[in-house]
């Protein structure tokens, strides 16, 4: 059968580009790309504004942020791919290999897995061979973090198999499980050819099992407070959404909501399921019913731009270039986020969230990031 389609940006060491399947251009879609290389290029003019003079951007305990903003001027389309690294780049760089620990973790104080994991994705855009050794390492140090309580290998506590901050919030979530499953599946292959017998492997099966712990789907899905509407939540048994209670039956379920939805389909597919199965028709489906841009479903105005960044990535990784939604309604959503994106962009080329500044949303350097890489990856599956 047929997997799904993994089109998300990849980038060799000469930092091509390769798309794995191309959508025609035609003319809506091409004034979208130009006009999304213009804005791109502005607001990443202000990430380079916003720059340590040390190479890291916004907080230095988050190497996240740095890591963030090398690969939203990496895969800038502007970014002549023949020409040397831009110092800014360089010194970011340089400044994030200075975070690696003899764990291989590349972080600060705290939320160790979140920054490596997008430090590793940086890395591997700038030069998956160049920074090979570097990329193992923290590779490994992302699989060491994989939870596996109670008896080991049994998968017998509702966080076996998922990815948590480490450090005291060390139970696994879903948002640091997509990220670090994007990390490593994206970093799968240089692994696995490096012959470093060193490199470790992730136990997907184990990670796939908490993934679907934390969908509302009874078929795959046996925990407490388990909806049936398709969508995801936090963890097992927590969702930052709430509960609901069904009218008729009284049970009670975790609602599920639209940052951790995109998250949850993005992790199917990095788990490779096939588009036929259960698990990515129920997301496809609440995603498609609930979709809108004027909000993080769920969750109102909080969180907005991380789930702008999630339905990008997360649908050009499905290769589901149009939505089916209410009454049969086709949705190109990639035009309108690209709008809704482009729309919210300051005179000084920064984005901020208007609406809530919950999750650091109110950090310009952060919030800019999200956008561009928005931009970007749709820009890019426009190719």
């Amino acid at each position: 059968m047929k997997k799904l389609l993994i089109s998300s940006i990849i980038a060799t060491s000469s930092l091509s580009l390769i798309a794995q399947e191309k959508a025609p251009l035609k003319g809506a879609h091409l004034s979208i790309k130009l006009e999304t290389q213009e804005v791109i290029k502005k607001g990443n003019k202000f990430i380079i504004s916003q720059q340590n003079k040390e190479g890291y951007w916004g907080d230095p305990d988050l190497p996240a942020f740095t890591g963030f903003a090398i690969k939203c001027l990496l895969l800038d389309p502007s970014f002549d791919l023949k020409g040397p690294v831009p110092a800014p780049v360089k010194k970011g760089i340089e400044w994030l290999l200075s975070q690696q620990k003899e764990d291989g973790g590349i972080y600060g104080r705290g939320m160790a897995t979140y920054s490596t994991s997008a430090s590793i994705m940086a890395l591997w855009i700038a030069g998956p061979e160049k920074y090979k050794d570097q990329i193992i390492s923290a590779r490994n140090f992302l699989i060491n973090h994989q939870t596996d309580w109670g008896v080991k290998g049994e998968n017998d506590t509702k966080f076996d198999g998922g990815i948590g901050y480490g450090g005291s919030r060390a139970h696994s979530d879903l948002s640091n499980t997509h990220r670090a499953l994007e990390a490593l599946y994206t970093t799968r292959a240089l692994a696995t050819d490096s012959g470093d017998k060193k490199a470790m492997e992730l136990d997907w099966e184990a990670a796939l099992k908490f993934v679907s712990r934390c969908q509302n789907l009874q078929a795959t899905n046996k925990g407490e407070k388990t909806g049936n509407d398709g969508s995801f939540v936090y963890y097992p048994g927590n969702s930052k959404a709430g509960e609901a209670v069904d009218s008729k039956t009284g049970r009670v379920a975790l609602r599920g909501y639209g940052s951790m939805s995109y998250s949850g389909l993005l992790s199917l597919v990095y788990s490779d399921l096939d588009e036929s199965d259960q698990r990515v028709k129920a997301v496809v489906n609440w995603l498609s019913d609930n979709y809108t841009l004027k909000e993080n479903p769920g969750l109102g105005g909080q969180g907005l731009y991380y789930y702008y960044h999630a339905m990008a990535k997360s649908l050009v990784a499905a290769n589901k270039p149009i939505l089916e939604g209410k009454d049969g309604l086709k949705i190109d959503w990639r035009s309108e986020l690209a709008a809704t994106v482009i729309n919210g962009q300051r005179e000084d080329g920064s984005w901020i969230n208007t609406e809530a500044s919950r999750w650091m949303e109110n950090d310009p350097v952060l919030v800019t990031s999200y956008a561009v890489m928005t931009l970007e990856q749709i820009h890019s599956s426009l190719n």
